[in-house]
């Protein structure tokens, strides 16, 4: 019976341990876990040559003293040996005595797989050890040099990683938590990995101990996981453990508010009551494109504008997609198409039925009837048109467009490439049959099809379709964009006038406000708008007015962009950041002296 028993328990375990490994291979890979699917099935085989091996010994001592205890220490011991390739295999199958002769048959067949299965596991394992110490030692070996550290191998740290490798050949470029999965997609990542001569790590980052690195060499920490909640974690407890570190960077890439929130506390003293020395910094992947952009190639806005009745240029905008892209772009427009001798429209579509209700919630007061579409001197001049429940793929949609007959700049975000490319084609189809020439641009994630649909000519040859598409993984994850952004150091400059260093990277207020300024300034220069190329002191009366009355218009679009309302009075008191209140959004002639000087003085080189 004892026979029977031990088998049944044995098939049982091997079979949970196979169903937990399947489940647990087809799940979402977990940092740091410890049952992965191999260890799953490593452990259920021990248990099942473990339970096989105890009726032997159990039979062979029969009638002793102590007979199940010595049988399970035999048991334990026979057992260890299988995985270690250190017993006889012929002799242990002709240990099983069972009185049962058919079941004795079935018994060994099972007993003799585990026993040829058991020692190749061992040998997987021991490979598994063996990466690990590997990674160790060559990351001891660039103990000197500086290293750049990803909290997870995916196709936005590659490409980052191989970007800061043809810059950077003899730094470190180190992966943390690589997945074990053995899948096509996980074996390209750690094949293109190699191929940059990175140093994987199985372990999480934070099980990597990174503090013995020299303290004269610099470590930049990413933390890029596809698991929002697990970067801001990681990101949290790299500043706890290397807070008092020199030398030593952490960018966040979170789209999410709870990293706006935790930052500035987690980065402005220890528990000790210590300055944090690491440097750290939030990258907003969807703000930076559409920044990026606009401070890179936004003067297109203002070339392709057309002349309208009151002789003012028009800029006539659409945006396809109000998803997180086409959000920001319509928030960006907003302030950033205001200038002098232009006036500003923007068509923005989106299937959701509700997408107005919820912009109008993100920026009550740049919608509400008392700014939208009303031109007051002054003060910010624009009209947007949301149009809500309109499917790309409709006539309805087609017949809306077909009303805009003076677009110029077109901005298509739907969630995918393929999507993306498909309204960007119809949109060109579109406009091409009203005679209207718009720039058109297109959210593209894939590198490789952007590369290959630049320049897409017509069947004919004869005409291409003029579609600049954006946004491709290794242009946004580059060193010049993450790391080194002109932008970014035009930004600091601009926040100087007014604040420190220290305020700029850790308050996100500042720091955008401060983007957005350079992204302004770099455009009224290129408009050649009077004095915007001069310094404050230079400036003549007649163009301080005017940088003035410029400067304040961009900044009330910009602040109602960002969500914030009127105070109800111009008492300084009366803001309140919290409930995103200011007391300056009013139009500039009712602004004081002193509020107006400090617009000339931002709005200035």
């Amino acid at each position: 019976m004892i026979w029977i028993v031990c088998f049944i328990a044995a098939v049982c375990c091997l079979a949970f341990s196979l169903f937990v490994a399947v489940m647990k291979g087809m799940g979402r890979y977990r940092r740091g876990r410890l049952l992965t699917p191999f260890n799953t099935v490593f452990m259920g085989v021990f248990i099942f040559v473990l339970l096989c091996m105890f009726p032997i010994y159990y039979c062979k001592l029969s009638g002793t003293a102590y007979c199940i205890s010595k049988a399970v220490a035999f048991a334990i011991h026979n057992t260890l040996q299988v995985f270690t390739i250190d017993v006889d295999r012929a002799e242990v199958i002709a240990d099983i005595v069972c009185p049962y002769e058919n079941f004795a048959t079935v018994y060994s067949v099972f007993v003799s797989v585990a026993l040829v299965i058991a020692p190749i596991m061992t040998f997987g394992f021991l490979i598994s050890v063996f990466r690990n110490a590997s990674a160790n030692f060559r990351y001891t070996l660039c103990f000197f040099r500086d290293a750049y550290v990803f909290s997870e191998l995916n196709e936005k740290s590659l490409a980052l990683g191989r970007d800061l490798r043809k810059n950077h050949k003899r730094a470190a470029i180190v992966y943390t938590n690589v997945s074990d999965k053995n899948d096509e997609s996980t074996d390209d990542l750690i094949e293109s990995a190699r191929e940059l001569k990175a140093i994987c790590f199985k372990k999480d980052i934070l099980a990597v101990n990174f503090a013995r690195h020299s303290k004269n060499a610099e470590i930049v920490f990413f933390t890029i996981n596809i698991d929002e909640t697990d970067t801001v974690d990681s990101s949290l407890k790299l500043i706890e453990r290397y807070s008092d570190r020199e030398n030593t960077k952490l960018l966040l890439f979170s789209t999410g508010i709870i990293s706006q929130l935790v930052l500035p506390k987690a980065t402005k003293k220890t528990e000790n009551g210590k300055d944090v020395k690491i440097k750290v910094r939030r990258v907003d992947e969807v703000r930076s494109l559409i920044c990026r952009l606009l401070y890179d190639n936004g003067y297109e806005l203002f070339e392709s504008a057309k002349p309208a009745e009151d002789a003012a240029k028009k800029i006539s905008a659409v945006i396809v997609g109000l998803g997180r892209h086409g959000t920001q772009m319509l928030k960006a427009l907003s302030w950033y198409c205001q200038m002098d001798g232009y006036s500003l429209e923007i068509n923005a579509f989106d299937l959701d039925e509700k997408a107005k209700e919820r912009f109008c919630s993100l920026a009550p007061e740049l919608m509400d009837e008392k700014h939208n579409g009303v031109y007051v001197e002054g003060d910010a001049q624009y009209k947007i048109n949301i149009h809500s429940g309109v499917d790309v793929t409709t006539k309805h949609f087609d017949d809306e467009i077909s009303k805009i007959r003076d677009a110029t700049y077109v901005f298509v975000s739907l969630g995918n490439d393929a999507t993306n490319i498909n309204a960007a084609v119809k949109l060109r189809m579109l406009f091409e049959r009203m005679n209207t020439k718009p720039i058109i641009k297109s959210v593209v994630y894939s590198t490789d099809e952007k590369k290959a649909l630049e320049g897409a000519e017509l069947f004919n040859g004869k005409q291409t379709y003029d579609i600049d598409f954006i946004g491709d993984i290794a242009s946004s994850y580059s060193e010049d964009v993450v790391l080194n952004s002109e932008l970014e150091a035009d930004a600091l400059n601009r926040h100087l006038k007014w604040g420190d260093e220290d305020s700029f990277w850790r308050y996100e207020y500042n720091y955008n406000s401060s983007v957005a300024s350079a992204i302004h300034m770099k455009a009224r220069i290129a408009c050649k708008i009077a004095g915007a190329d001069k310094k404050t002191q230079e400036l003549t009366e007649k163009e301080r007015d005017c940088i003035e009355v410029l400067e304040h218009r961009r900044w009330n679009a910009y602040i109602r962009s960002e969500g914030y309302v009127f105070s109800g009075s111009t008492d300084k008191n009366s803001r309140n950041d919290l409930g995103k209140m200011h007391h300056d959004l009013i139009p500039f002639k009712l602004l004081s002296k002193e509020e107006k000087r400090k617009d000339s003085n931002v709005g200035t080189q």
